[in-house]
């Protein structure tokens, strides 16, 4: 897969990789943030984003928390989507535009502490963003605890078209 060609948003990571290791998550979050939004404000951090694997947090502050103290339902999923959807954007072309489709997250057990969550992809899904027009792909992510225990089960789908012209 070396002859395919960086979309911006790899291009920028890349970058942001060339810094000093002390300021890589920095650089990579503040990306993230200003490319989306509702995930800067509520405070999603981007640890790495390398290849096939994203690995993102959501600290438990007060503005990411339900009323039992815990990181709320919402933005659990932000989580998630964002993991999954930051990875799916760093491979699909450029010509090409990401919808999420299906978002499913089973709530298991109240989580403590900060989240971190890890979404993969395989090789055959990165090749099928990158040889057909239109697809989909639905995006593994891990989401665990400051426990290490994993309070969601979630996974999302992930759609492409082409952008209009």
């Amino acid at each position: 897969m070396s002859n395919i060609k960086p979309n911006k948003l790899q291009r920028i990571v890349t970058k942001c990789y060339q810094l000093p290791k002390s300021l890589q998550a920095f650089a990579l979050s503040a990306v993230f943030g200003r490319v989306i939004k509702f995930a800067g404000t509520a405070g999603v951090e981007v640890l790495e984003l390398k290849g096939a694997r994203s690995v993102l947090r959501l600290k438990n502050r007060k503005k990411a928390q339900n009323h039992i103290g815990s990181v709320h339902a919402a933005a659990t999923g932000l989580l998630a989507e964002s993991a999954t959807g930051f990875l799916v954007g760093i491979h699909l072309p450029d010509s090409k535009l990401p919808l999420l489709k299906q978002m499913q997250i089973d709530y298991i057990k109240r989580s403590s502490g900060d989240l971190t969550a890890i979404a993969s992809l395989t090789d055959e899904q990165i090749a099928a963003m990158h040889n057909e027009d239109k697809g989909e792909v639905t995006v593994a992510v891990v989401i665990t605890d400051s426990v290490n225990i994993e309070p969601v089960n979630a996974k999302m789908t992930w759609a492409w078209i082409p952008k209009k012209r």
